[in-house]
């Protein structure tokens, strides 16, 4: 690859510069074309041919600023060309209507929908219905929405308690009343008697607890060592004289274990002398 690198050229003695034409061609007039890749923003029809242009379909096209703005917004228009007989078309944005419009060489399409909105709605509108939409967002909705479900339960738990608050009113008058009010009456009466007897059988549980085998009562003993702990309850119980084992360092011969047995053999017997 080294073979192909020119590092310098080769000039001739006769070599004028001046004798050298140069062509330029007139320069480029109007705004500035670039091309793109795009899909048609809408269906459409040829105004030459007749031929039907599906939205979506991919063409090569020419793009420029048209000079015109809707407010700070650039227009900028396309060119493409039919895909039967070539004829030219254009469309520009339309930024005004968040859309596209067909300037020249086809016609758009019906499109009933559009035609309704565009109809219905004022510029005024418009414009508010973009500024809410760009206001509200997603987490705004759902935050909407889960404060009046809260609020809707409250509301219904609410009702509930005034339905049986007024129920319980309502039982309250007359002689069903006053028999109401009898027997709770009753009820608390035996509620207060079965709490005094089951306080006297914790009392008696607790003294037979804090009692010996021999029915002596439980000394209360403080420990010195820890002030912080309080007073110790223990037991008064005689402790037992635990037997003392001398250990003893006898050799002690253990017993042969006879594997005879176990195996089936029998030993003969000796034989008197």
């Amino acid at each position: 690859m080294s073979e192909r690198k020119v590092l310098q050229k080769y000039y001739p003695p006769d070599f004028d510069p001046s004798k050298i034409t140069r062509t330029k061609g007139p320069k480029p007039t109007g705004p500035r074309q670039q091309t793109v890749r795009l899909m048609t923003p809408f269906s459409m029809r040829c105004n030459t041919c007749g031929e039907f242009i599906y939205k979506g379909r991919k063409f090569n096209a020419r793009k420029e600023n048209s000079g015109e703005k809707y407010y700070s917004i650039a227009i900028y228009r396309f060119y493409i060309r039919c895909t039967r007989c070539s004829a030219e078309i254009t469309f520009k944005t339309d930024p005004k209507n968040m859309d596209y419009e067909c300037e020249k060489g086809a016609t758009r399409n019906f499109e009933p929908w559009r035609e309704g909105r565009l109809k219905e709605e004022t510029e005024e509108e418009r414009l508010d219905r973009l500024e809410q939409e760009e206001n509200e967002s997603a987490m705004a909705k759902l935050e909407a929405k889960t404060m009046d479900a809260k609020a809707e339960m409250q509301e219904a738990d609410a009702l509930d308690e005034i339905r049986l608050r007024n129920a319980r009113n309502e039982k309250m008058q007359g002689d069903k009343g006053a028999e109401f009010l009898d027997k709770l009456l009753e009820l608390k009466e035996i509620h207060d008697e079965e709490a005094e007897r089951q306080e006297k059988e914790d009392e008696e549980a607790a003294k037979k607890a804090f009692q010996t085998a021999d029915g002596e009562a439980v000394r209360r003993l403080v420990d010195d060592s820890d002030e912080d702990d309080g007073p110790l309850l223990k037991a008064a119980i005689p402790a037992k004289k635990a037997e003392v084992v001398i250990p003893t360092f006898t050799k002690t011969v253990k017993r042969k274990r006879d594997l005879g047995a176990t195996l089936g053999i029998k030993k003969k017997a000796k034989l008197p002398v």
